[in-house]
Order: structure tokens, then C-alpha cells, then sequence
């Protein structure tokens, strides 16, 4: 029962002031979600008819296409493919965050292949079919009376197999209760996409031959369409999109867990990106942020985090790095030194980008000095390879008694030479650059966690180089981030070991039910693989 009122008016006149002020606050919050509503709408809007736009460049491209120039207009062709691609799958992400549905692109006058988007599409008839029947109770829950069959619900999902496609039919019998006829039916399985035909397996490839097999959407959509699989571009990159949506809680779970650690490696690469509106590129950047502490036998799991910027600008790794406490392996660029200031964050500067000034001067000149400053540089490499995998303690003592004695030959080395050599020359640049970052060269003798070089980092680079054309003339920066985030989360799957098509199955079967305060049950190193 509510609490009685109280006698007194002015006990009186305070709670209807509460309620008021709480109703006042109720009408500014609902004012504020339509506010944002309308604007997500509107943005969709204006999203759906620069996709039409560019759908008409493609058709006029296309009729243009036999002639002198025509493997610079199939350039021009792949360059809007992909902007299209990218723009569609901002598009979806953008609504699925929004909690609306995706609004239905309408066609600009004139448009080519304009056409209403239909209902939920017919799946073809002569893909093989696995039917789940989901029974519900085997008596009535109401009265355990016994139940008859009156009918069933059947929702098709488009599932992948490795190789071939296969149709899942989820099938619920209705039943009804003999004695109170009671209507009983088991609930359909959630699906990765509210009422989407693919199943998480299809989406794990789609994502997968994107980001990981570096296959554009548009030649996906070519390679389904010889199995007899009509898949558009527009559609792949509508799941695409929601996907990255839904599983962007797992990428920010894994980017905390990355910058929770005490050692880092960082570096970054160029990624071209088209401009919109104008034809040309600009040159965004793909970073990376490693944390990985198997060479020194430590017990955090291994982990990686990419992230998209627009420009090189040293804010972004400021910004990014901003709540992280430690050590931090990377090379020189001047973006990172704001970070050394205070001590907060101690630089690891990498031996290997020292190596490779002097590399390059023996290849040109055949330099004798280059030369030997590459042998006693191949003797420090010799020992970490002997300590891969022991303790930190152990690398440290170790270290000390080994690489501490060549560190101390290799700098007397390089300043007697510097006394002997052109001041002006490239073998005198490269002597004062590696001198002038001795003391973050050398921290690493002293703590085993650390490294000699900020390899790791590279090899985390890799990837992203071999696949730069799947975000190439992207459209926005939307999909440099996108990509970030994907990247995110397959590369720490096969960091701990996980297939990463595997993977992103098992999370995307279970993501969308999942509950957000435990999203840290879906990463690599705890998840339970499903059978």
C-alpha cells in the first residue's frame, strides 16, 4: 500500500512540487529524444540520396564504358563501387545505433535500376534446407494439460557454410491445450539482424573475406552470384554496417583492456581515402596500439587495438593514450613526445628502426663502418631471440649481463667513427640519430617486460597494408573506422588463438541477447566456443 499523506499543507505542497518538477523533467528528456530522432532521420535522409546520386554516376559511367579510355572509366567505376559500398554501410550502422529501422531509400527521378525495396525476400529454392524445430513445452504451462499441433511459423535464415551456402528453416509448431485450449509456441531464436536473412555464420564470412581476405563487397556480391545466390552490394553492405554496430561494445571492451596495460607498442599507416563530392584522395591513418606480454611470460591475454584517424596530427595518440600509465614502444614521430613529458609515459625507443638507417647506407655505398655497426646491432637481436617466453626477471639479469656490456662496445663505436666521418653524410645522420635516442634504446636493459624493437607493433601493421584497397576511395572516414574496429576484433582473436571466422560466429550468435554489462564474457580469451 502507498505511505499515507501527510496533515500538513506544506508537507502537502512539497510532494506535488516533486511531482512536478519530476514531470517537467520527463517532458524535457522525451522533447530532447525526439529532438535527436529527428536529426538521426534526417541525416539518413540525406545519406540515401547521395547513395542515389552516386548509383547514377555508376549507370553513366557504365554506358560510357566501350571505348579508347575504357580502363580508366572501370577505374573510375571501382572507385564509386567502393565509395557506394562505404556509404551504404555507414548508412545502416548509423540507423541500427539509432535504434530505427533503416529508412527505405527512395530512388531520385530518373535513377537507374530504381525500384521500391521489397519485404523480406523469398530465399532460392534450390539451396538445401536444415530445418530446427523449436518445441515448446511438452505439457501446457498453464493447466499440464496435453497439447495438440494447430499450426507452425517457419522464418528462414540465409546461412554459410564454408564453400556453400545452406538454408536454415527455424521451425515453432503452435499447439493448443486439450483441456483448456490454451495456444502454446516456442520463441523464434533471436537472429544477428531482426528480421535479416543471414545467420551469424554468413555474416562472420562476409566480414571475413572483407576485412581479412581483402574482398571488396561488390566482388562478394559477384562470386554469390555464380552459386546462384543474388546477394547486391547495397544489401552486403547494409548487414555489414549493423554488424560493426552491434559488435562496436566488443571492440570498446577490448580497447580498455589494451590500454589497462602497463607496455604498449604503437605505430601507424597511411590509408588513402576519397574525398566526397570531389574525385580525389586524401590520406587518413590506420594506428595501432599492441599490448601483448608472452615474451616475458605475463598473464594478461594478448590484444590489439586499431584506431582511424582523418590526418597524422599528434592529438590523436594524445588523446588516445590519454588515461594509459607505462612504457611505450615507438618510433620517433613527434606526435608522441607530448606524451614523455611528466613522466607519466616512459619512451622504448626501437632498435630496429635504427638498424635500418644504416642498412640502407651499406646498400648504396657499401660502407665497411655500416657494416659493422649491423654486426654488433645483429649480436643484441641474437640475444632476445634466447629470451623469448622467460620471466622479466630473468631478461632483465640476463640482459644485463649480456646485451648491457655490447650496448656500452656499439656506443663507444659510434662515437669514435662520428670523429672520422663527413659530419654532412647520411652514416653521420644516422650515427646522431641513434645516438641522440640512447637512453630510450637502452631502457629496456633494465626491464624485462620491455623490448629491444617495436617489431610487434609492425607485424599488427601488416594486415592493414595488404588490405589499404579495401578502404581506398571509401567515401567518409566512416569506414576507416569501421575497419579500425573489425580489425580490432579478428586480430585479437588470432592473437589468442581463435579462427577468426569462428569467432565472429560464436559472437554474433549470441551478441545481440547479450547483456551489456557482461560484454567482457565475449572476449577471445573468455568466451566458451559454442559446439
Amino acid at each position: 500500500m502507498p505511505a499515507p499523506l501527510p496533515n500538513e499543507v506544506e508537507a502537502l505542497r512539497a510532494i506535488i512540487a516533486a511531482q512536478a518538477a519530476e514531470l517537467e523533467a520527463e517532458r524535457r528528456r522525451r522533447e530532447a529524444s525526439e529532438t535527436e530522432l529527428a536529426a538521426a532521420k534526417a541525416g539518413l535522409v540525406a545519406k540515401a540520396l547521395e547513395m542515389e546520386k552516386l548509383k547514377i554516376q555508376l549507370a553513366r559511367l557504365r554506358r560510357m564504358q566501350f571505348g579508347s579510355s575504357s580502363e580508366k572509366i572501370a577505374r573510375e567505376i571501382e572507385q564509386l563501387e567502393l565509395s557506394l559500398e562505404d556509404l551504404e554501410a555507414t548508412t545502416a550502422a548509423e540507423a541500427t545505433m539509432a535504434g530505427a529501422e533503416l529508412l527505405p531509400t527512395a530512388p531520385l527521378e530518373g535513377a537507374p535500376e530504381a525500384r521500391a525495396r521489397a519485404g523480406r525476400r523469398k530465399l532460392p529454392e534450390h539451396l538445401p534446407r536444415t530445418e530446427i524445430v523449436h518445441a515448446p513445452h511438452d505439457a501446457c504451462p498453464s493447466c499440464g494439460g496435453t497439447l495438440r499441433k494447430v499450426g507452425e511459423d517457419v522464418t528462414e535464415v540465409l546461412d554459410y557454410i564454408p564453400a556453400r551456402f545452406t538454408v536454415i528453416r527455424h521451425v515453432r509448431p503452435a499447439l493448443s491445450c486439450r483441456c483448456c485450449e490454451g495456444m502454446v509456441q516456442a520463441p523464434m531464436p533471436s537472429l544477428p539482424i531482426e528480421r535479416g536473412l543471414p545467420s551469424a555464420g554468413l555474416l562472420a564470412h562476409v566480414l571475413i573475406a572483407k576485412y581479412c581476405d581483402h574482398l571488396p563487397l561488390y566482388r562478394q556480391s559477384a562470386i554469390y552470384a555464380r552459386e546462384g545466390v543474388e546477394l547486391e552490394r547495397s544489401l552486403l553492405a547494409d548487414w555489414v554496417g549493423k554488424a560493426a554496430a552491434l559488435m562496436a561494445p566488443l571492440a570498446n571492451a577490448i580497447a580498455q583492456h589494451v590500454l589497462a596495460g602497463s607496455v604498449l607498442h604503437a605505430d601507424d599507416t597511411p590509408v588513402p581515402v576519397l574525398e566526397p563530392g570531389r574525385g580525389k584522395t586524401k590520406t587518413g591513418r590506420l594506428w595501432v596500439y599492441l599490448r601483448d606480454e608472452r615474451p616475458h611470460a605475463g598473464q594478461g591475454p594478448p590484444a590489439v587495438l586499431y584506431r582511424y584517424t582523418p590526418d597524422r596530427k599528434g592529438e590523436h595518440p594524445q588523446r588516445e593514450l590519454a588515461g594509459f600509465r607505462g612504457h611505450l614502444h615507438a618510433d620517433g614521430y613527434g606526435g608522441f613526445d607530448a606524451l614523455y613529458d611528466g613522466g607519466r609515459i616512459a619512451e622504448v625507443a626501437c632498435m630496429a628502426h635504427v638498424r635500418r638507417k644504416f642498412f640502407d647506407e651499406h646498400v648504396e655505398t657499401g660502407s665497411p663502418l655500416a657494416a659493422e655497426v649491423l654486426k654488433r646491432i645483429g649480436v643484441l637481436f641474437d640475444i632476445e631471440r634466447s629470451l623469448v617466453g622467460l620471466s622479466a626477471e630473468e631478461r632483465s639479469l640476463l640482459r644485463q649481463a649480456k646485451a648491457r656490456p655490447a650496448l656500452d662496445e656499439l656506443a663507444a663505436f659510434l662515437d669514435a667513427t662520428l670523429l672520422r666521418i663527413p659530419g654532412k653524410g647520411d652514416l653521420a645522420k644516422a650515427i646522431r640519430y641513434a645516438r641522440s635516442r640512447w637512453t630510450a634504446l637502452t631502457r629496456y636493459v633494465d626491464d624485462g617486460r620491455l623490448e629491444l624493437s617495436n617489431n610487434a607493433a609492425e607485424r599488427a601493421i601488416r594486415p592493414l597494408a595488404i588490405g589499404r584497397r579495401n578502404w581506398m576511395f571509401a567515401g567518409s572516414d566512416a569506414g576507416g573506422e569501421r575497419a579500425a574496429a573489425i580489425y580490432t576484433i579478428t586480430q585479437t582473436a588470432k592473437l589468442n588463438g581463435r579462427d577468426p571466422q569462428a569467432y565472429l560466429r560464436d559472437v554474433l550468435d549470441r551478441i545481440a541477447d547479450h547483456p551489456i554489462n557482461r560484454i567482457t564474457d565475449l572476449l577471445p580469451w573468455n568466451i566458451v566456443q559454442m559446439p
